[in-house]
């Protein structure tokens, strides 16, 4: 057999990967191709806007970085705050200018890593610090209720220090507001006025969940010369589903845990007149004792229909003065006919047991009662009163619904892991 064309092969790979591998040495050599140099500093090649030394910039500013040189360009630009949010840019076309299009932070420190090329396609990098000025008007948030383990009607109430009016500087509010929930739900904000939102789910919190509000407006740039100021968290807890539902016409309350009866009571409510408010009320808070007067409800002193009582075990549901409680003196009507003058009253034992039974953010319901529907705001907490897509139209993010919450606050992006 002729093995001298197997040789021959051998013997020419062999010569090609000798001049292969004598090519890739060339390549690392001191000529070598430019993008494997280590960057030399742009110091001489950038300039920037922001101040240096102790003086702060303007966070109302734009961060601006030039190349000073034409025979030069910016590549990328990376603008960090002390808490990881990047600061959003624009590099124009000829790599000769970045500036910042998101809004700087408020009283921040950022690193900025400038990456440049000369003429030549070396690589060069410069870093730099700044720090920008606090600012000179804060929006502070304050959350309510306090913490604590709540009914599953409770609605999360956000109280601003200053008003905000403008939807744009509404809806940078809206998204630093957070609202977490284990288990997770659908909810949403809603702007009760220009200092206030409340925020509850699309149904009732589910039993057991575990709830944490934070705020993350620090710095953030709301309007004009407007920043967001520190908040302090909360956290809450929701219990058992307490519902309770009187019924205006049969003149009874039913009342449930988790879906089940536990109890079955005679009441009376509002009669002609005086009509008890239909509709979801909220439990906001219990009162062992109140004297209750009808002054109070705009009653004149000495008319027919003045009272003035000493009442126990009251439970309130709205401000201007609707409670569940105690009504000993209206035994004989309680669950026959309705005598009160809005409230819904039942035996003292009755209602000792309610007031030991419900906690604040449980639901009470009217049904079937001549009076008018209970206001979503501004006298308790009515919010559940709003069907769903109509609570949704207070939010400012409405527009961008579908989104919101995968599209973060440009000016405060977070690197992708």
């Amino acid at each position: 057999m002729n093995d001298t064309p197997r040789i021959r092969t051998v013997l020419s790979c062999t010569l090609l990967a000798a001049i292969v591998t004598a090519g890739a040495g060339a390549c690392a050599g001191e000529d070598g191709h430019p993008l494997s140099a280590k960057p030399f500093d742009a110091a001489e090649q950038v300039s920037f806007s922001a101040p240096t030394g102790n003086e702060k910039a303007d966070p109302d500013k734009a961060l601006e970085i030039r190349a000073k040189d034409s025979d030069g360009r910016i590549t990328d630009v990376t603008a960090v705050d002390a808490t990881g949010h990047h600061l959003a840019g624009e590099l124009t076309a000829d790599g000769l200018l970045w500036r910042s299009t998101g809004s700087l932070t408020a009283g921040a420190r950022y690193t900025v890593k400038v990456s440049v090329e000369d003429e030549d396609g070396a690589p060069g990098t410069r870093t730099f610090t700044f720090d920008t000025a606090p600012a000179k008007r804060a929006l502070t948030v304050e959350f309510g209720p306090e913490a604590g383990t709540y009914g599953v009607g409770q609605p999360i109430t956000a109280d601003l220090s200053l008003p905000v009016k403008d939807k744009k500087a509404r809806a940078v509010v809206e998204r630093a507001l957070k609202v977490r929930s284990t288990p997770a739900v659908e909810g949403s904000w809603h702007w009760v006025d220009d200092k206030k939102l409340h925020f509850r789910p699309k149904e009732y919190w589910p039993t057991g969940a575990s709830i944490t509000v934070t705020g993350n407006l620090a710095g953030v740039k709301v309007g004009d010369k407007l920043y967001g100021g520190d908040s302090k968290p909360l956290k809450l807890t929701i219990g058992d589903r307490i519902e309770a539902v009187a019924d205006a016409g049969s003149h009874y309350m039913t009342v449930r845990r988790n879906g089940k009866v536990i109890n079955t009571i005679p009441v009376t409510t509002g009669k002609p007149g005086f009509s008890t408010r239909n509709g979801i009320k909220v439990v906001l808070g219990k009162e062992y004792f109140v004297r209750m007067r009808g002054t109070s409800i705009g009653i004149a002193e000495g008319s027919s229909e003045s009272y003035d009582l000493p009442v126990y075990y009251a439970t309130r549901v709205t401000w201007s003065g609707e409670y569940v409680h105690a009504a000993p003196w209206s035994v004989g009507s309680q669950g026959v006919a309705n005598v009160s003058h809005g409230c819904v009253g039942m035996s003292t034992g009755n209602a000792a047991w309610f007031f030991e039974t419900v906690r604040p953010g449980d639901i009470v319901k009217t049904v079937n009662s001549a009076g008018d529907t209970m206001d979503p705001f501004g006298n308790g907490f009515g919010d559940w009163n709003l069907e769903w897509d109509k609570w949704r139209q207070g939010s400012a993010l409405v527009a961008d619904a579908k989104s919101a919450a995968h599209q973060p606050d440009p000016s405060r992006l977070s690197p992708s892991v």
